[in-house]
């Protein structure tokens, strides 16, 4: 990383690092310093196609270099990430943990309005009892599976190794002690998987008017019918309005109302979301709003640069299985099945490795799932949508057992084989009518289970 300079008499790239307007001493206005940096780019954006902005054509756009201005609020936020993450791995002795926990929804908007509320009510809300950070509620190697995340953390050059996923923090140890205190956002209630430590919440942010909430909460932010991001926004704004001006803080919070709304298009728009995001225009930098809406969605479905193992990750859910026991003296089954939803051809999920089929195994092994349904839904050539699935089973047995479910469902899920060469024994692929939803499959996939001794009964979200 190198330093530019700017002065009145030469151009940007021969100044010294600070640039300085000096003011006429009657004016009295305080001296505004500004410093800029060169930096490589770490991914390319050539293949996207960028709408035209004002900011690209005065600009200029390079591939490789961009001109970066420091902005004082993210190097004030990762500094506040990096001091949190030390006081957990000291175990944060003598405070309270105040964690910011988000739906388990791995959505900019969600991941963004949780980093910076958890930072709104440090600033807002210091205290020595309290140590207030954000836990992003995903494992830290999911990240790998959404590039609109990475891309936009590296972006607004938040320090990714001072964030905490919920895989590296015991939530449960800090309860067993007394010593949590929980901020539930963008949700009436904990997830299912952390429910259990419902008794520490003390803080709701943006629920919904009308959801039952936990009765003993008395700090209750109900939500209006817009972005996240939105909401967070105009914290700031009514507190800390000159922390908005950066460009990089700008940034995240105004990509979490894009993606929210479609771009502001969507019928869920709101004229507050458009306000605000008119307010963090300047976020959007030399890509204009369009530019940047178009990058986050062309990054979501981008799976170039993924492995088979995280385009599998990239929207995948599970759910535990707890059946009866034959008899009294044997154990209740417990078991997994899995769901993939991909945006690429079976055909395209099995060439995209050497051993497609192989990673496929592992991560079902990974996950600990005996039924594993992958999903495709995409486009062809012609622009007309298809549905696919590629079904993987622990064993052939398994696999017989879901083949005969099928036949006896064909009116609701009418499917013809596809021969892909490369498939096991334990797997099948299946073209399924365009009609059929994610959700008929799901269903199905529950009524399989609940009438196969294979599975086991009593459906459970994980």
């Amino acid at each position: 990383m190198s330093k530019i300079n700017s002065t009145k008499e030469s151009s940007l790239w021969s100044l010294e690092a600070t640039e300085k307007y000096n003011i006429l001493p009657d004016l009295k206005r305080p001296t505004i310093e500004k410093s800029y940096s060169i930096d490589r780019r770490k991914t390319t954006l050539s293949k996207i196609p960028l709408p035209q902005s004002a900011a690209s054509f005065y600009n200029g756009f390079s591939p490789q270099m961009e001109i970066v201005e420091s902005c004082e609020g993210i190097d004030r936020l990762n500094l506040y990430l990096k001091a949190r993450k030390h006081d957990v791995s000291l175990g944060v002795p003598g405070k309270f943990l105040h964690a910011v926990l988000g739906q388990d929804v791995s959505g900019v908007g969600s991941i963004a309005s949780t980093i910076m509320y958890a930072f709104y009510l440090h600033i807002t809300h210091d205290s020595d009892l309290l140590c207030t950070l954000p836990v992003i509620n995903m494992k830290r190697a999911d990240l790998n599976s959404h590039a609109e995340l990475k891309w936009l953390l590296d972006s607004c050059q938040i320090d990714q190794s001072s964030l905490i996923f919920i895989d590296e923090i015991d939530l449960s140890y800090y309860d067993l002690f007394g010593s949590l205190k929980l901020v539930v956002i963008n949700g009436h209630r904990l997830p299912m998987k952390q429910e259990a430590l419902k008794e520490a919440v003390v803080e709701i942010f943006n629920c919904r008017k009308g959801e039952s909430i936990y009765p003993w909460v008395e700090t209750v932010t109900i939500g209006e019918d817009c972005s996240w991001c939105t909401l967070v926004a105009e914290k700031f704004a009514l507190t800390s309005p000159k922390i908005l001006a950066g460009q990089r803080f700008s940034r995240i919070l105004l990509a979490g109302i894009l993606v929210d709304t479609g771009n502001l298009t969507s019928v869920q728009c709101s004229s507050k979301d458009k306000y605000m995001s008119t307010l963090l225009i300047y976020g959007a930098g030399r890509f204009g709003c369009n530019g940047l809406y178009q990058i986050l969605r062309y990054k979501m479905y981008d799976v170039s640069d993924l492995k088979v193992v995280d385009i599998l990750r990239k929207d995948f859910k599970k759910w535990t299985r707890v059946g009866k026991p034959e008899n009294a003296a044997s154990r209740s089954i417990v078991s997994h099945i899995g769901m993939s939803s991909i945006g690429i051809s079976v055909e395209q999920l099995l060439a995209h490795e050497v051993a497609s089929t192989q990673e496929i195994k592992y991560f079902q092994q990974l996950e600990k799932v005996r039924l594993l349904m992958i999903v495709s839904g995409y486009y062809g050539p012609e622009k007309n949508f298809k549905r696919e699935i590629l079904v993987s089973a622990e064993s052939v047995e398994l696999m017989k057992n879901l083949l005969s479910f099928f036949n006896s469902n064909a009116s609701q899920l009418p499917l013809k084989v596809l021969h892909r060469p490369g498939l096991i024994e334990e797997m099948r692929a299946f073209e399924v009518d365009k009609i059929t939803s994610r959700k008929t499959i799901e269903r199905l996939l529950e009524e399989f289970g609940g009438t196969s001794k294979a599975i086991g009964v009593g459906l459970v979200p994980d």
